[in-house]
């Protein structure tokens, strides 16, 4: 089987650096740096989807229509993928470790402000201030992760953190769940604050701050961030907003504007927009692959509860009960994945996981109307682990074959891959569903053409290696 150097040699060269070996952190530095990493990951993932639960609960408190409190979860994603590229190249400069911490302590002092939120504008604003915090902090924690392990466990790393990822989004709901229930719903959007408190107090493990030598091009990072805010905005205004006209129109925008600064930013000898990876086919593959994987796994999560609760008849607790074999699966193959990617092919390992992922999501769309908890959780299963087998191996893969004055730039790509993919994937099941589509096998199919996007991506880039 092809190893991993075989793939990294795709890259490596085109760059012209000398090959410096990535040792890691020492130990015991390494296991408190992980510790202080998995409580900034948990923080954020379970803020980005704790809220949820509580919108219905918001919008009678506050006197506004459902349709309009799904604003607080919209603008929370808009600043947050704002924030992503600007904020990675910012922690080249600065320092990943400085950046990292300085988003923290402003999602906590965003936290404080929840209990003066008595009207949906001052809310809004709480939610900008802590999406502001956490883009800062997430777009250089994939950095920080590939410093803290050595280049041979990476894998491993990224495994372990899709398990935080996997936990915290199958915790927030009922921890939300639980606050709504039981205290006033503002409690919801402090609950995340003791994991910063940790992650602050142990801090001092992560690896140690090094400023770069070239000035932050603010010019550039500001014109990214409005460009991703006209695309993704216009996105969700088109599929959520009931104005499809106007919000394609600003997507269109946004998309113009974001090719014009890439070809901007092919001056520059670090570019906030990345192009410089996207160039390189080892990454330039994975992020194609990302996207595609990660538009097909959210627009199945979002359009499953549809299909179960209105096509076949199961009330919402039920659904919720029905969709946790997914976490569940990808909770347990996630770390595995990981380890295996660091002594597999991890090009392989993608292109065997989407197509087990293509199988699910086909045994998903021609689900029977009769096929019970058991026949649900199966297929899900099936699904969950075709995801699993994918995500930690394509991230190693991105975050790896950068030179590693450019991790963050490469970690900030993923996390705006994976975040333009979950609102693509939202998108697409709300445009299914106002052509009376959602409730049928459609939504499935095109998560599975998705998944067979992604299995190209993923095989054209062995084929690519194998030629190198």
């Amino acid at each position: 089987m092809l190893q991993v150097r075989d793939e990294e040699a795709v890259s490596a060269p085109a760059m012209g650096e000398a090959v410096i070996p990535d040792t890691g952190l020492a130990m015991p530095r390494r296991l408190w740096a992980i510790v202080a990493i998995s409580f900034g990951t948990s923080l954020f993932v379970l803020d980005g989807t704790i809220a949820n639960v509580a919108l219905p609960t918001i919008a009678r408190d506050l006197g506004v229509e459902q349709g309009v409190v799904v604003n607080v979860v919209t603008v929370y994603q808009l600043v947050m993928v704002m924030a992503l590229l600007p904020f990675a190249n910012l922690g080249e400069r600065l320092g990943l470790r400085r950046v990292y911490q300085a988003g923290q302590i402003i999602f906590m002092a965003a936290s404080a402000l929840a209990f003066l939120a008595h009207s949906l504008p001052v809310l809004l604003i709480v939610r900008a201030g802590q999406a502001f915090g956490a883009g800062m902090a997430m777009s250089v924690s994939a950095a920080l992760i590939r410093q803290i392990y050595s280049k041979a466990s990476l894998g491993s790393g990224l495994g372990i953190n899709s398990v935080i990822v996997a936990s915290s989004n199958a915790v927030a709901p009922v921890l939300g769940g639980l606050i709504v229930a039981h205290a006033d719903w503002r409690w919801v959007f402090v609950a995340a604050v003791p994991l910063a408190l940790i992650s602050l107090l142990i801090g001092r493990f992560l690896p140690d701050p090094v400023r770069g030598a070239t000035p932050f091009d603010w010019r550039s990072g500001l014109w990214s961030a409005a460009s991703f805010a006209m695309l993704i905005g216009g996105i969700e205004m088109a599929a959520h907003g009931g104005r499809v006209a106007v919000g394609i129109a600003i997507a269109l925008a946004g998309l113009g504007s974001a090719l014009l600064l890439a070809w901007r930013e092919q001056r520059q000898a670090n570019p906030v927009f990345p192009v410089d990876l996207l160039a390189m086919p080892a990454i330039g593959l994975s992020t194609v692959a990302a996207i595609a994987a990660f538009v097909g796994s959210a627009a199945l999560i979002v359009a499953l509860p549809f299909r179960l609760e209105q096509g076949m008849g199961y009330t919402p607790q039920e659904v919720g009960l029905m969709v946790l074999p997914f976490p569940l699966t990808m909770l347990v193959v996630a770390p595995v994945a990981g380890w295996l990617s660091d002594h597999a092919s991890p090009s392989i390992m993608g292109l065997i996981g989407m197509v087990i992922a293509v199988a699910g999501l086909c045994f998903m769309a021609f689900l029977p109307d009769d096929a019970g908890v058991a026949g649900v959780a199966w297929r899900l299963v099936v699904a969950a682990l075709g995801f699993s087998l994918f995500f930690s191996p394509n991230a190693r893969m991105i975050v790896g074959n950068a030179p590693r004055e450019r991790a963050a730039a490469a970690g900030g790509l993923l996390a705006t891959g994976r975040l333009f993919g979950q609102t693509l994937g939202a998108a697409l099941v709300g445009v299914t569903l106002s052509l009376g589509l959602g409730e049928g096998p459609v939504p499935m199919l095109a998560c599975a053409v998705l998944a067979g996007v992604a299995a190209l991506a993923s095989l054209a880039r062995w084929r690519l290696a194998e030629r190198v």
